[in-house]
């Protein structure tokens, strides 16, 4: 029986850093950034689309999809922004699909899909369990500013573009509270992994 466990948080929440102790653990990990990246390369069926929706400008001279001039048209405009989620999500949902179909028939116990936008995006369907990282705002903030080198303003724009982590809180299964240390994070991670493992 295998455990799909949808793994989310916020910006500098340190779902990474969870993400990499499920890696550590040999535990296959499906990130959906890496997914949705490799689904606009050249010669995939999003790239054709994007390039036939927002035309050749938006490519790099060798012809890759220059992800800031395509940014700098989604950003502004909610149409657009859209009209490349329609595009790019069904192949990353697919992509997605595909890898957890090889696991299963691999007879991996657990499968993680590594999603940033779980439940905004309305993902919890492909997953059995949901799983959230969980820091207190003025942590985020501070290791934001750190880690990206922004200011204080900067830093708080980019987690106030996110839904709350406190929202997220009630809908999760359960919850890493990752203010403390990595070592505390693992005990917490490996504690919720045996809980799911009894309910089997």
């Amino acid at each position: 029986m295998t455990i799909v466990i949808g793994l989310t948080g916020g910006i500098a929440s340190g779902k990474s850093t969870v993400s990499n102790i499920f890696k550590e653990m040999k535990i296959t990990v499906i990130d959906a950034d890496v997914e949705s990246r490799l689904a606009v390369n050249i010669g995939e069926p999003a790239y054709e689309r994007i390039v036939a929706s927002f035309g050749r400008e938006i490519l790099s001279e060798n012809g890759e999809i220059d992800r800031s001039k395509l940014g700098s048209i989604i950003f502004h405009q909610e149409k657009q922004r859209q009209l490349l989620n329609e595009i790019v999500h069904p192949e990353v949902r697919k992509r997605m699909n595909e890898k957890i179909t090889k696991a299963k028939q691999n007879q991996d116990p657990i499968i993680v899909l590594d999603i940033p936008l779980l439940f905004e995006s309305k993902l919890t369907f492909m997953v059995d369990k949901t799983l959230l990282v969980y820091v207190d705002e003025n942590v985020q903030l501070h290791r934001l500013m750190e880690r990206n080198q922004l200011s204080a303003e900067e830093a708080m724009a980019r987690i106030q573009s996110q839904m709350p982590l406190n929202e997220k809180v009630p809908l999760a299964d359960a919850v890493i509270n990752n203010n403390g240390t990595i070592a505390d994070t693992r005990i917490q991670l490996l504690k919720i992994l045996a809980d799911w493992s009894m309910e089997e």
